[in-house]
């Protein structure tokens, strides 16, 4: 199923028609050692945040840095990513039972959650939103692959590159709540629309728990592959300059 861009986001096409990506839900500290390379405590329970759906981008798109992102007011150079594992919902859910949840999934793919560490920790109260948010700080991708052909989502391998150079290398498998489990608990109590995205966590390895710190910088390649999933690559713009699609 290809993801394409409309004049609301970007959407999935599907032989019934468009699906809008209506909500992008984020999952952090997903991976027992991410926590750990940032000194954080492994959750007891699912860490949840939002990006804003308008963020989402797709393969060959520039991921472009805003000024804000490297003002020294702001925090100076800050981004950084996260190679995730992406479920869309092809259904409207409330209240699913993990042991059917996978059963409402649409479909599969690899996602980068761009991130601003500033203003994802010190900028906005505390809340990871902002810093996610900015444009084209969810590069999606390639395609969405049916759940059919993905009959256990929690066996894949994930990596990341920048520049050619693998940063992150690990496999679903590692997932402290798996995929079901985060939809059935998301579900609870809340309806979960068709179209809504779920990013479920990264692995280590990140730029910021790297020792300098390893910051995205205007022209870097930035590669997330996902065993069966392909792979999305974005090269990384900045201030204003404006994608044709097909940078790469």
């Amino acid at each position: 199923m290809e993801l394409i861009k409309t004049s609301l986001g970007v959407a999935v096409e599907t032989d019934g028609g468009e699906v809008l990506i209506r909500h992008i839900i984020g999952i952090g500290r997903n991976y027992a050692e991410h926590a750990t390379e940032q000194g954080a405590d492994v959750p007891e329970r699912p860490m949840y945040f939002t990006k804003n759906p308008m963020a989402a981008c797709l393969d060959g798109d520039d991921i472009v840095i805003p000024d804000i992102c490297r003002d020294p007011a702001t925090g100076g150079d800050q981004v950084d990513f996260e190679a995730e594992l992406c479920v869309v919902l092809g259904e409207t859910v409330r209240d699913v039972p993990e042991d059917r949840a996978l059963e409402t999934v649409l479909g599969y793919c690899c996602a980068n959650d761009v991130s601003a560490r500033w203003w994802q920790k010190h900028g906005s109260g505390g809340q990871f939103c902002r810093g996610k948010s900015f444009d084209t700080f969810c590069p999606l991708g390639p395609r969405l692959v049916p759940a059919s052909e993905i009959p256990n989502p929690q066996n894949l391998r994930i990596t990341c590159k920048v520049n050619g150079q693998t940063m992150q290398d690990g496999s679903t498998s590692d997932m402290i709540f798996s995929v079901a489990h985060l939809v059935a608990e998301l579900s609870r109590g809340t309806t979960l629309l068709a179209g809504t995205a779920i990013l479920t966590g990264t692995p280590s390895g990140v730029g910021m728990a790297r020792k300098p710190p390893v910051w995205l910088q205007a022209g870097d390649v930035v590669e997330v592959e996902i065993e069966q999933l392909g792979v999305v690559k974005n090269r990384v713009a900045a201030n204003h300059a404006k994608s044709n699609g097909n940078s790469l």
